[in-house]
């Protein structure tokens, strides 16, 4: 995850800009995230296209950069990214896969408990509070999911034990 103090100056389109890790984050708690087609950086718990993202923290057309240059902006910020292979899913840290095994996908669920969520192919497409929700985000986004499940709120829900 990335640090809260990184300030990154960079230039996109041919403009100056002063980015901070803390502002993406901040900007994007209250955008959804678009389907991935390949490329994705990971804001929080959720995976986000690179060309998105610097979009939605500069104002920019996203004709006006590459998605190369989004990711490699981001990745210079502390964001993780990936690129979503073929039936696969890779989380990359800090912008470099050392060949370890990839993230998997429990570890990216735990955020999400209590949240429904919509999985396609070992990636998680969409997160909502409900699966009314969840259901017209897949709809509008013209998105399907291999499975739509709650994430269950803790341990013992997620083992089928109850209190007694």
């Amino acid at each position: 995850m990335a640090e809260s103090t990184t300030t990154r100056h960079v230039r996109i389109a041919g403009q100056q800009f002063a980015l901070r890790n803390a502002d993406v984050t901040g900007v994007l708690r209250t955008v959804e995230p678009e389907p991935i087609r390949s490329h994705f950086v990971v804001v929080g718990a959720r995976r986000f296209p690179p060309k998105q993202v610097i979009s939605a923290v500069t104002g920019l057309d996203r004709a006006d950069f590459t998605t190369h240059q989004a990711r490699r902006t981001l990745m210079r910020l502390g964001f993780s990214a990936g690129r979503r292979g073929a039936g696969t899913s890779l989380a990359l840290g800090k912008g470099q896969w050392d060949g370890a095994s990839p993230e998997r996908l429990a570890d990216r669920l735990r955020p999400l408990a209590g949240r429904w969520v919509a999985i396609r192919d070992e990636d998680i497409l969409h997160a909502a509070d409900s699966p009314h929700e969840l259901v017209g985000w897949l709809g509008r986004q013209g998105q399907s999911a291999d499975s739509v499940f709650r994430v269950p709120d803790d341990e013992l829900a997620a083992n089928g034990l109850a209190p007694l």
